[in-house]
Parts: C-alpha cells; sequence; structure tokens
C-alpha cells in the first residue's frame, strides 16, 4: 500500500492561496498582479504572450488565470514529494535475537544407570539426556548451540553453530565412557569458558551444565571454575540427574551421588538457577524451564518493506517546469 512519510507536508498546498490573500495586489506592466519575488521575471512576458496564454486575463475560476493553475500544479507536485509518499510491503516478523549456548554433558559410566522412564520402558540417564537434548535442540532454531562431553577428560565435541542436526548426530552417537569413568566438572566448565567468551555475536550467552556426579577428577576444581564463571559474568544453568537414592547408580560404578551443593553454588555465582532432574518428565521441564528464564528478544517486533517514491512527482514537477520555460521563451 501507498502511505506518505510527512501528510502534514500537505498543509503548504494552502500558502499560495493564503500568499495571494494576505498580500495586497500590485499595478504591473500588465495590471493587477501579486508580489512574488521568485517569478519577477514574469513581468518581461510581452503584451502577445499575454495575449496568447491570457496570463493578465482572469480565468472562470475567481480571478486566477491559466498560468497560475499551472505554476500551482508544479507546487502540488512539489508538495507531494516533500510528503514523501512510499510503498509499504506486508509486515515481516523480525527473527528472535540469537542465544550462545554451550550444552556441557557429563557422559562418565554412571549415567548408564537406569532409573528413568520414558512412555513405560525403563531408561539409562544418558538416553534420556539424548532425548530431552534433542528435543531442545530443535527449538533453538536461532541460536548457536555448542557442546562438551566430559568424564574423566573434558572434550569439546562442537563450537557454537546453527548446525543443530550435527549436534544431535553426536548426542546420539555419543556413549557413557568414552571419555573416562570419573567426573571432571571443573575441566568441562573451564572448556565451557573458553569456547564461548571467544565469539562475539551475541551478547546474550548462557551454559547448561548436566551431570549425575561429583568434581572427582580433572586439573580444576570446582571452586575454581565456579570463580572463572563469575568472572566472565556468564549465566550456567547447573542440572542433578538421577534419582535421590540410586542402587543402580553405586552399582554402575558410578559416583556416590549428585554434589548439590557444589551445583548450586556455580549457579547462585552466576546468577542463575540448579534443578534436579529425578525422572524424564522432569528432565524436559527443566529445559522448558530454562527456555523461559532465558527468552529471546525481538519475538514481537516487526518491519515492512518501506520504498520510496517522491522521485515520481518531483520529476514530474520538474518536468513540467522546464516545457511552461520552453513555452514561455518560444512565445517571448
Amino acid at each position: 500500500m501507498t502511505s506518505f512519510a510527512y501528510p502534514l507536508a500537505f498543509l503548504l498546498l494552502f500558502l499560495p492561496f493564503v500568499w495571494r490573500w494576505v498580500v495586497p495586489a500590485v499595478k504591473g506592466l500588465h495590471g493587477d498582479a501579486l508580489r512574488v519575488p521568485f517569478i519577477n521575471d514574469l513581468e518581461k512576458i510581452s503584451i502577445k504572450s499575454g495575449a496568447i496564454w491570457k496570463l493578465g486575463g482572469a480565468s472562470a475560476n475567481k480571478g486566477y488565470s491559466r498560468l497560475f493553475w499551472v505554476l500551482y500544479t508544479i507546487w502540488t507536485l512539489l508538495v507531494i514529494a516533500v510528503a514523501r509518499p512510499q510503498w509499504v510491503g506486508e509486515p515481516i516478523r523480525l527473527p528472535q535475537d540469537s542465544r550462545d549456548i554451550m550444552l556441557v554433558l557429563d557422559i562418565s559410566t554412571s549415567m548408564l544407570a537406569k532409573d528413568f522412564t520414558y512412555q513405560g520402558h525403563r531408561l539409562d540417564r544418558l538416553t534420556a539426556v539424548k532425548k530431552t537434548a534433542s528435543d531442545f535442540l530443535r527449538k533453538r532454531s536461532n541460536d548457536r548451540v555448542g557442546l562438551v562431553l566430559f568424564g574423566t577428560r573434558a572434550y569439546q565435541q562442537s563450537p557454537l553453530t546453527y548446525d543443530h542436526k550435527s549436534i544431535e548426530d553426536i548426542l546420539w552417537s555419543m556413549d557413557a565412557g568414552m571419555a573416562g569413568d570419573s567426573t571432571s566438572i571443573g575441566d568441562a566448565l573451564g572448556l565451557a569458558l573458553k569456547n564461548i567468551r571467544q565469539n562475539k555475536k551475541s551478547d546474550n550467552k548462557i551454559i547448561i551444565l548436566l551431570t549425575d556426579g561429583e568434581n572427582n577428577d580433572g586439573s580444576l576444581s570446582l571452586p575454581q571454575a565456579i570463580k572463572l564463571a563469575a568472572d566472565e559474568g556468564i549465566k550456567t544453568y547447573t542440572i542433578g540427574v538421577g534419582a535421590k537414592s540410586s542402587f543402580m547408580g553405586l552399582f554402575m560404578g558410578g559416583t556416590t551421588g549428585v554434589d548439590e551443593r557444589g551445583l548450586k553454588a556455580l549457579a547462585a555465582a552466576t546468577n542463575a538457577q540448579y534443578f534436579r532432574a529425578e525422572d524424564t518428565s522432569s528432565l524436559q521441564n527443566i529445559y522448558q524451564a530454562i527456555d523461559e528464564l532465558e527468552p529471546s528478544v525481538n519475538q514481537d517486533k516487526f518491519i515492512r518493506e518501506t520504498r520510496e517514491l517522491y522521485f515520481i512527482p518531483l520529476l514530474a514537477a520538474i518536468f513540467l517546469a522546464l516545457v511552461l520555460s520552453l513555452i514561455l521563451r518560444r512565445i517571448n
């Protein structure tokens, strides 16, 4: 549709009439005329031209000459150009600003404990994490996601990327114990912080750290990692996985339990939250809760394609002025 950027400019259409009404008529070479400084050259028009164009003669429109209406047409076109006519397209929703999200997942052997259920079937913790993390990834179309897996050692499996399908493929190909049997939370967090702070494309950065144990390996202690995260100012949401009393976790050689105190301290130091996932549904709810806590911006903002059309009346005014000038010169 067509609109005008400055519709109030149309008030200028009345200016010539106001000018004629306010400024008294004066006697010129050809009778009464308006005192209009920028058309003084019209006084040089010969009697012949006045006879042809009837410049001094009043038309049927309340004493306005034909020349007046030609000049007024040029004026109208200039006013339309000043009002800036525009073609405005349909509204388009702005894409959400992307977030940088680092998933830091524990794949130690304790993640094989089968204390989760999904659709009536018993699942080990790692399979439940794969399912819920995959669902989480499918909803992150505008976010860059990276992946760090850890056990005895921490490994960056994917830098921050929009290619969520490749991250999902990595998730489903990983097995418990691939990175070792113990748990090095500090090293994994340090690696995630190093990767996410090197990317300057987004100011909205978070880390989601999931584990079912406590920091019992690695070169970086949990207190040191907490200090690093707090200094970086990157929110780190922590998730403790597993039922609070899991015989299977002990049987599979896992840790004695989740270090809730340490994970809560890590979350609190970065203005984030700690969650406990004891089953698949609670794990799904946690990812949804994190999404609500860290919403993307620009969700309700729209833009419209705009094309300027002011040049059309402007060119028409210039063309008409040139034609009038040529005609007057020819008559003279």
